[in-house]
């Protein structure tokens, strides 16, 4: 029987790449004088590397690093911090709205006794405060947040899904995984969980061929109920 449902932050809670993250990147980037912006499409390219931190590292390697900032991690920390602050300010004033289906399908759960959790490559602070602003103080409560640097090693491993079972003791068979990407997805598959994938802004043309279902949205006929009917299934008729 389905146990929990596991949420990815960016691009299925809010789709928050685009319009949140890279806009939050740029800002810091020309507040600290570097000579950075990415487009649409750059910071596409850059999603397929996982983790904030190490998409600049990826970046700042293929196009050269600031002169002006010799010290290389003290450099990716402070706009990281930065960053992360504008962020939370972007978040804090509701710019960025829940996709469809999100606050719905929590409910679903909560009332259906189903733990809830997010597990995300983004930092804690800011993926806590996206559950809490964008889904209010009484299911932030009901929902456990595993985010950041809590694991060594980032999606596509399956480390943070590992993490989340064990420490609420899961069972991995018996959980379902909401991702929007190729990495998201390949970590949830790795870790045992069966896995729908949302498809965001930016995953359109990735492969998806490891998913166990593939929609829009979460309004495109995924609840609980349908949750529960892929979890039930043996793996091999998914």
């Amino acid at each position: 029987m389905m146990q929990a449902l596991i949420f990815d932050c960016d691009g299925v809670l809010v789709d928050t790449e685009r319009d949140g993250h890279r806009v939050a990147f740029n800002q810091a980037f020309a507040q600290l004088g570097i000579d950075c912006i990415w487009d649409v499409e750059r910071y596409g390219a850059l999603l397929l590397t996982a983790g904030g931190k190490e998409r600049m590292r990826r970046h700042f390697d293929e196009t050269g690093w600031p002169q002006t900032y010799p010290d290389r991690d003290a450099l990716i920390s402070r706009i990281h911090h930065l960053k992360t602050d504008i962020f939370m300010t972007l978040i804090s004033t509701g710019a960025l709205p829940l996709r469809p289906g999100v606050r719905r399908i929590v409910d679903e759960a909560i009332d259906a006794g189903i733990a809830l959790a997010v597990c995300s490559t983004s930092n804690e602070n800011a993926v806590q405060a996206v559950v809490d602003v964008m889904l209010g103080p009484q299911r932030s409560a009901k929902i456990t947040v595993f985010a950041g640097d809590v694991v060594a090693a980032k999606k596509p491993a399956p480390d943070i899904y590992e993490l989340a079972a064990t420490t609420l003791g899961l069972t991995p068979s018996a959980c379902m995984v909401i991702e929007d990407s190729n990495n998201g997805l390949r970590a949830a598959k790795a870790a045992g969980m069966r896995c729908i994938v949302t498809i965001s802004s930016y995953t359109g043309e990735e492969d998806f061929a490891l998913a166990d279902r593939i929609v829009t949205d979460l309004d495109a006929g995924i609840d609980i109920p349908a949750c529960r009917a892929i979890v039930d299934q043996p793996a091999s008729l998914v």
